[in-house]
């Protein structure tokens, strides 16, 4: 990992922490699920947002005012609001993917859930994804949320990714092998 990213990690590491705690100790974790949803779909969405929190051209009152707009126009919790008006008082919103990400895996760890990330060649059905997660749980013993990816390069199979394991059933691999056993071959 390189240092600036580090870097990032670390100060979205700490806010992170803090709000994550604020909203736990005032029991309002699915309020603040809500507002991390929230934040990232804004964030997706919106290039004018991905502008205003990574441009230096804004000055920090121009950061604070919008954000007080936007946090009141999405109905963000209090704990949430207040604190990316700090960030953006501290010229720490460039943050903000990376808050989202540190936010999420606490909130996970909290549920006892697992985030597992699927790469599929198509789209997998509702079906398709509860059987995937019911057969994970299984396996992990944790509740399994599926994040899922579609690669048509796969050209079949899934790519599924949790914590460290990677089990990879893509048709694309098993041809790759296929070809490097071919080579050994001959």
């Amino acid at each position: 990992m390189s240092e600036p990213a580090s870097i990032s990690t670390g100060i979205a590491a700490r806010y992170a922490i803090a709000v994550f705690e604020l909203s736990k100790d005032a029991k309002g974790l699915k309020g603040l699920e809500a507002d991390v949803d929230a934040i990232d779909v804004a964030l997706n969405d919106s290039a004018d947002f991905r502008d205003l929190i990574s441009s230096p051209m804004y000055s920090r009152d121009d950061q604070t005012k919008a954000l007080a707009a936007l946090s009141a126009k999405m109905k963000l919790s209090t704990s949430v609001a207040n604190t990316l008006a700090l960030m953006a008082q501290k010229r720490r919103l460039f943050v903000l993917p990376q808050l989202i990400s540190s936010l999420r895996a606490l909130i996970a760890e909290e549920k006892g859930e697992v985030t597992a990330d699927v790469t599929a060649a198509k789209a997998l059905t509702k079906a398709q994804s509860d059987k995937l997660a019911k057969t994970l749980t299984a396996s992990i013993g944790k509740d399994v949320k599926i994040n899922l990816a579609v690669d048509e390069s796969l050209i079949g199979g899934l790519i599924v990714k949790v914590g460290s394991k990677m089990i990879d059933t893509s048709i694309r691999s098993k041809l790759s092998n296929l070809q490097n056993a071919m080579k050994e071959v001959g």
